[in-house]
Parts: C-alpha cells; structure tokens; sequence
C-alpha cells in the first residue's frame, strides 16, 4: 500500500486552440474573489428518478446486480440534470463520513493546475525543471529538459517505470534523477509521481499548500467541509492519492465539470481547461471494451460511451456522462474495477431518457427500501460451546511480520464480543456487535488509529469470524479464530490489497498464566 495503512488567455497561457472554446479570461468570467468563510454545504437538489428521466427498475437492477455479482460498492449516488436521483450507503459506510479517493485525488491536481494557470502563474508548456533548479541532477538528459507541465498532466513524461517516492527522501529529486528513456509526449505511463510533482508545482508557483490553494477556489464554493490530503517526507500534498472527502463530494465535483466548470452561477473553472483535461490528450490502449483503453487527457480517464471520470485504486468514481447529463459517484472496495462501470453501461445507461418518465410508484418504494437496506455481509452463526471455553483466554504468537504478540475474546456485553489484541506491545480493543456493526477508533491494520465498524459471529463450532471495516478507505477485513485444544489458528484477510491479499495463518498458543473469567 502507498500510504495510510494518501483560463486567462488559454493560448498564451499554455491551453493551445480548442475549437469552440473560450480563450478570454473576461469571457470565461473566472471568479477569484474569494471569502473567507465557505459556503454552506447545502444539499444537492433531490426528485424522483422518473422525473428526470431515469428508470427506478433500471436503478434496482444495478443494486441487485452489484450486490450478487460484487458485493464490494460502499456508497453510489446518481445525479441526473443536478439532481440526486438515487443515493445509497452499504452499512457501515455512511453519507457523513470521508471515503479515500486514491488516485480519483488526481482529478483535483489537475483542477489545481488549470486554476494557477488562469492565475498567470504557469503554462502547461513550461519546462518541469523551471520549477526545481536545486532538485535536478547535475547534468540532465536532453529527455529530461523537453519534459513539460503537459507531459506531466497526461502520463507521456518519457519514463519507462514509474519513479520511487522514498520514506525520508525528497520526492522530487527521486523523480528528476528517474532515467527518461522516450521522448516526452511519446509514451504513456501511469505516473503517481507525475502527479506529485504537480502538487508540488501547485506550491511552488502559488506559495500555497495544494490543499489550502484549493479551499477557497473549489472546495468552499462547492460547500466541500473538511477535506484532507496526505503528505509527502517533503511536507507536500501526495497529489497522486491521498485525498478523503465525502459521497456528495465527489458527486459535487463531477457536476461542476458536467456543468463545464461553473456552480451557481459563477466560472469557478474556466470552461477551457474543463474542456482539455476531459478530452482525449493521448492514447492509452486499443481495447474497445476497456474503460482504461479509451484515452487519457489531463489526470481524467476518458470512458466507454463519450463519458470520462476520475477514478481510483479499488473502484472510487467520478463518473461522468455529459451526454446524458449525469453524474455517477461510486467509492468501493472492489478487485476488479472494470466490473462496476460494465454494470453501469449495462444497467444504467439504459435506463436514461430523454424526457421525463410516467411516475413508477411501485418501482421508487422497492427502490426506497432497497436503498435504505443496503449493508456490506457479515458474519452469521449461532450459540457455540467454544465459546465459554475460550472466552477470557489469551494466546500468545511467535514472531511474526505483522508484530502480533497475542489476542483473546471478551464477552462483557450481551449483544457483542471483543477482540483484544496487542500488536508490537500496544493493545487494540475492537468490539464486534453480534447484530448490529459497532464502532470504534483502533490501529488494527494502519499504524494509527483509524475509525472502524465491526460485526461478528461464531460461524462454526470452533470458530468466531468477525468483519472489521475501516469504513472511511476501501479496506474491509475479515478475521477468524479458529479454536481447537489450547491453540488458535487465526486468519485476517484484506478485501483488496495493493499486494498479496490473503496474509499467512498465525497459530497462537493459550497462555498457561491466564485464567479464564
């Protein structure tokens, strides 16, 4: 894992010509007066799916379809002419808490850049290493100098593998010392680095954090509260991921940029820079049924269908489809991320009209209430007679990489079970709710505390199973205790992982000193 376990002229300025486009900053209506407080964070406008033409069956059969076939969405809201047409949480997920975008923050950086751009502060053909002279390598490649802010933006930097972002070292100097063995332009790489060195180009020509230049400019305009961004050793914002905002934000963004870059009346992106980094920039693939095969503009994927999104690592989206005039939001925990927008494709987009459809009351209550029901699986089992016998005990491990030293199972309440374990000499409580998900603030699988939800059952005889949801990320983990004699064979399992999801069984011995209670 990476981390956390994150236009004034537009020919001068760096835009080129765009047909049809704006390149007067009077015209663009660019608004930069900005207040010091944010907006109120007043809902989208809400209606009926029939009203703005949506179809509540075509909705209901991508929930049922995604709940049989990928069990892993945490949230989805469709907004279809600006309004929230249908919006659902799977329990413990929720509309208030922030969700990890990953690299869906790359969307945002992007939105950086075109925003100082129209300040006069940079071009998108400006030289990368203008910004960094104390960062460069003594001699640098002539590859190296022809790379531009452009290069940057649309993953053609010339680096045949992605440069390393070190703990404890400058980012910056890692990717500029990285070999450059294409011409930039040329070559097409998914590039997290690339992105970070957007951040820090943001910061270097603003005099201003990523996160805090866009406050005033993006996110209290949009009534975004308290968004956070992760940093790098550098103190710069990661930029290529490490961005946490809520369901409605995302869904918020998307319809700026649906409605090219305006929100209530005011230009707060200018139209042309909407325009670019939304277009095809550079191709990516030849894959037609492929939404990472359509092309690639500047940190937004283009999509199937005419549509393009932000997206990020275990399915977080930003989807939009301007054609149809929809917004799709969608954070997940999924392996295969292509599964989720084939069920959009092939569920939902039939279901868009072009008018307003008769009222389905039938439809829009089932939908209500499969809505309202939505919740991620969790263990089911009964009473066990293990149960009494293991309650209280420790049991301790030997070495081991993830430094757990001993765990044992607390029943102190009727209606849950508590798993106490001590990692690398720090004990971590996580109450599992026998019925309901409980929740609490615990370092189970990050090295700092992270909200968690947690539900468990004794799914065998011999064997208590619990789902452990860290529910503001994509990570889902699902642990079992399985008891026989004076041992415990224990398993915790990631839904996703950047690596090897399934971690290797522990076995744990019953610690003779300990009584039972």
């Amino acid at each position: 894992m990476k981390t956390h376990l994150s236009i004034a002229l537009a020919v001068c300025l760096g835009f080129g010509s765009v047909p049809g486009l704006s390149t007067n900053l009077e015209t663009d209506n660019l608004h930069h007066s900005f207040d010091s407080s944010p907006a109120p964070a007043a809902q989208l406008p809400r209606s009926t799916p029939e009203a703005q033409g949506v179809s509540s069956a075509a909705i209901l059969s991508f929930l049922e379809a995604a709940n049989k076939e990928i069990n892993s969405l945490h949230s989805f809201m469709l907004l279809r002419h600006g309004n929230v047409v249908a919006e659902g949480w799977w329990s413990p997920y929720n509309p208030q808490s922030p969700h990890m975008l990953f690299s869906l923050s790359k969307s945002f950086t992007s939105t950086a850049i075109g925003l100082a751009i129209a300040e006069g502060k940079l071009s998108v053909d400006d030289p990368v290493l203008k910004f960094f002279p104390d960062d460069a390598p003594a001699e640098p490649s002539a590859n190296l100098k022809a790379m531009r802010v452009r290069d940057l933006l649309r993953m053609n930097t010339g680096q045949e593998t992605e440069p390393p972002r070190p703990p404890n070292q400058s980012w910056k100097k890692a990717f500029l010392a990285h070999p450059v063995r294409f011409k930039p332009g040329t070559h097409f790489l998914y590039n997290t680095s690339a992105t970070y060195m957007l951040a820090a180009i943001v910061e270097k020509t603003t005099g201003t954090p990523l996160l805090e230049y866009l406050r005033p400019r993006l996110f209290d305009p949009l009534g975004i509260e308290n968004p956070t961004w992760e940093k790098s050793p550098e103190g710069i914002a990661t930029g290529g991921y490490g961005l946490s905002i809520r369901t409605e934000d995302i869904a918020r963004f998307g319809q700026l940029y649906l409605q090219k870059g305006k929100w209530r009346g005011k230009q707060l992106v200018p139209e042309a820079w909407v325009e670019q980094a939304t277009s095809f920039q550079t191709s990516n693939g030849s894959n037609p049924k492929s939404d990472w095969d359509q092309g690639y503009g500047y940190q937004f994927w283009r999509s199937q269908n005419g549509a393009y999104r932000g997206d990020g690592a275990f399915g977080q989206y930003c989807l939009v489809l301007p054609k149809q005039d929809t917004v799709i939001a969608i954070t997940s925990g999924l392996r295969d991320m292509q599964a989720v927008l084939n069920l959009v494709w092939e569920k939902l987009l039939p279901g868009l009209s072009a008018s307003a459809l008769p009222a389905d009351k039938a439809a829009q209550e089932k939908l209500a209430q499969t809505l309202k029901s939505l919740s991620l699986r969790s263990p089911e089992g009964s009473a066990s007679a293990t149960f009494s016998k293991v309650i209280g005990q420790s049991y301790s491990f030997p070495d081991n990489a993830r430094k757990l030293e001993s765990i044992a199972l607390e029943n102190k309440q009727p209606d849950s079970t508590t798993i106490v374990a001590r990692f690398n000499g720090v004990e971590t409580r996580i109450e599992c709710g026998h019925k309901t998900w409980k929740k609490t603030t615990a370092a189970w699988a990050t090295p700092t505390p992270q909200p968690i939800a947690a539900r468990g059952a004794w799914t065998a005889e011999d064997t208590f199973t619990a789902t452990l949801a860290l529910y503001e990320t994509p990570f889902v983990y699902t642990v079992s205790f399985k008891f026989s004699g004076g041992e415990v064979r224990f398993l915790n399992e990631p839904n996703v992982a950047f690596g090897t999801a399934r971690e290797p069984e522990l076995v744990g011995k019953q610690a003779l000193s300990e009584n039972k209670n």
